[in-house]
Order: C-alpha cells, then sequence, then structure tokens
C-alpha cells in the first residue's frame, strides 16, 4: 500500500503536501499558544511564569505538534532540493541547498525553543521556580530564528526564480518576508528587552513565511501533475 501511494502521487507531490502539512502544523500550534494567553516576545518574566504554571495543557499540546511540523518541513526542503538541482547544477549554483541548510538550522533552533517552552512549563507546574533567565533565553532564540528562515526563504525563492519553478509574487513575497525576518533578528536586543511595535516585523515577516509556504506546496503538487503527464506522453 505504501508503495502504491508514492507510486501514485510521485515525490514531488508527496514534498508539496508536506509542505502544506508544515503551514497548517505551526498555524495550529499557534492558535493554540496565542489565544491560550502565550506572552508576547519581551513580556515580563513573571507575566511568562504565570502563564506557563496555569497553562502547561496548552503548551503541551501545542508542543506535541513541533516534531510533526520538523519532518515536514525537511520533507518539504527535500522536494524543492530535487526539483531544483539539476538546472542549478547547470549553472553551477546551490541557491537550493542554501534553502535547505535554512530549513535544517530553523528545525534545530525552534527545537530549543520548544524545549525551553516545555521546561518552564514543567518547572513551574512542579512548583519549582524557573530559572530567571529561561524566559529571555526562549524570546533570544524565538527572535534569533529569524535568520534561519531568512536563509531559506532567501536560498529556495532565488532558486525557484532562476529555475522559472516560481512566479514573480512567490519569490517577492519570500524575499520581503526574508527582509522582515532577518531584521528582526538583527533587532533581537531591542524586541527582547520589552513589548513594543519592533515584534510586529517578525509577526508580519512569519505570516508572509506561512503564504510562501503554501504556494511552494502548490507549486510542488503542480510539478508532479505536469511530470506525470510527460511521462504518460511518452509511454504513449
Amino acid at each position: 500500500m505504501p508503495s502504491q501511494l508514492t507510486g501514485r502521487l510521485g515525490f514531488s507531490a508527496i514534498t508539496g503536501l508536506a509542505a502544506i502539512g508544515f503551514a497548517v502544523t505551526i498555524v495550529s500550534a499557534n492558535l493554540i499558544l496565542v489565544p491560550g494567553g502565550l506572552p508576547l516576545t519581551g513580556a515580563d518574566i513573571g507575566r511568562a511564569e504565570a502563564f506557563f504554571a496555569t497553562e502547561n495543557g496548552i503548551v503541551a499540546v501545542a508542543s506535541a505538534l513541533t516534531p510533526a511540523a520538523w519532518l515536514l518541513a525537511t520533507l518539504f526542503g527535500a522536494g524543492a532540493v530535487t526539483a531544483l538541482r539539476r538546472s542549478e547544477r547547470d549553472r553551477g549554483e546551490a541557491w537550493s541547498l542554501i534553502g535547505f541548510t535554512g530549513l535544517a538550522l530553523q528545525n534545530a533552533t525552534f527545537a530549543a525553543v520548544t524545549a525551553t517552552r516545555l521546561a518552564m512549563s514543567s518547572a513551574t507546574a512542579d512548583d519549582i521556580p524557573a530559572p530567571s533567565g529561561l524566559w529571555p533565553l526562549h524570546d533570544a532564540l524565538f527572535t534569533l530564528n529569524g535568520t534561519f528562515l531568512a536563509l531559506a526563504l532567501i536560498g529556495l525563492s532565488i532558486a525557484g526564480l532562476r529555475a522559472g519553478l516560481i512566479r514573480r509574487w512567490h519569490g517577492a513575497t519570500g524575499l520581503a518576508s526574508a527582509t522582515l525576518l532577518f531584521t528582526s533578528a538583527t533587532l533581537t536586543p531591542l524586541i527582547i528587552d520589552h513589548e513594543g511595535p519592533l515584534g510586529l516585523l517578525g509577526l508580519v515577516g512569519w505570516l508572509l513565511w506561512v503564504v510562501w509556504i503554501l504556494a511552494y506546496g502548490t507549486t510542488l503538487i503542480r510539478l508532479n501533475r505536469s511530470s506525470s503527464v510527460v511521462e504518460t506522453g511518452l509511454s504513449g
């Protein structure tokens, strides 16, 4: 059954669906945490500790989604590299590999973010005072992760544009998101110092990142259909 499914869909379609699944998963996790009261980046340590002490169930549910998100992100990256590498090799370029590296690094960084949240939740739930530096560490990792998101966006956007795989608006969305996220990461010391409008840079950049992922996933699914049509025509 698995071999029949993969044969019917093709690798490109599977990784395109993974991209869409990744976007849905990270949005779902945020829809659990944000309405539940997750403090904004730069919030007071006391407010953060109060949230993790009272809402440890919400943190646990949202954190349970993250391993799937990392798996799906890796599948998406592999699919994008597979679709782009042939034309890149002909040009002597490696933009897609830069993008995949960004995805891998953001997976690792967000694993640290999730681990920090779980540590705070577990400590406060057991009436153990969480180290006062955990929340600032969480905020710093969360904001600096914009660097690796920007790397993924730049690499896969440029590779997609150069190969003619993605449309101009899609590439422009990726580069705009990368600019906002990298700017946010650069301003990390100011953003984590206190709540303020600078945090909106990362928020808008993240929303564009989700749109970009969904569009890339759709592109990979369509690429699979185009390949299937060509193969059918050749076999006929």
